[in-house]
């Protein structure tokens, strides 16, 4: 019967004698087996590398700025925000100039509204006969005719003060011969 009750423990706690970790059993009602969350590993820092004296000065020196390099990038520095400084002020003037300039051009537009608008004004109240009229009339002035028109050869530009009448000939000049 000890043989047996081997086989009867055995069926009932599904374990081997030598193998504890794995369960087997007989029949079937058998239980579903939970699901566990798998362990995470530790991950262990490594141990520090030993470094020699040598390398551990050349890191820190590395590491560190020298009293020059620290002059240079003072000085670049500065450079830059002078130079942002300047970039910002020019653009204010040119944003500054460019309101300038519109503001100019409505004052502009107005102004030579108001120039048409007086202009269209003073033409609209011309009558062109009634300035004929008065002209011929009162005036004494006369429509040209043949040979009333006398053309000359102006010395110096386009600009010519009458003092006298011109001469028959069309010639101006201060004597009467040019080749002086």
């Amino acid at each position: 019967m000890a043989s047996v009750r081997n086989t009867r423990s055995y069926r009932r706690t599904g374990m081997s004698g030598g193998d504890r970790q794995q369960f087997y059993v007989y029949g079937n009602a058998v239980r579903q087996a939970e699901v566990q969350p798998q362990r995470r590993r530790q991950v262990r820092p490594a141990a520090p590398k030993r470094v020699s004296r040598q390398v551990m000065r050349n890191r820190n020196r590395a590491m560190s700025i020298s009293p020059a390099y620290a002059v240079f990038l003072v000085a670049a520095a500065i450079c830059a925000v002078f130079l942002c400084v300047m970039y910002l002020r020019l653009q204010a003037d040119v944003v500054s100039r460019s309101e300038n300039i519109t503001a100019l051009q409505e004052q502009l537009a107005e102004l030579t509204e108001a120039n048409d608008t007086a202009y269209n004004a003073a033409a609209d109240s011309l009558n062109l006969e009634e300035v004929k009229d008065k002209a011929m009339n009162e005036m004494g002035m006369v429509y040209e005719s043949q040979g009333t028109v006398i053309e000359y050869d102006s010395p110096s530009g386009s600009y010519v003060k009458q003092y006298d009448n011109i001469p028959e000939d069309g010639v101006l000049a201060k004597s009467r011969d040019v080749s002086e």
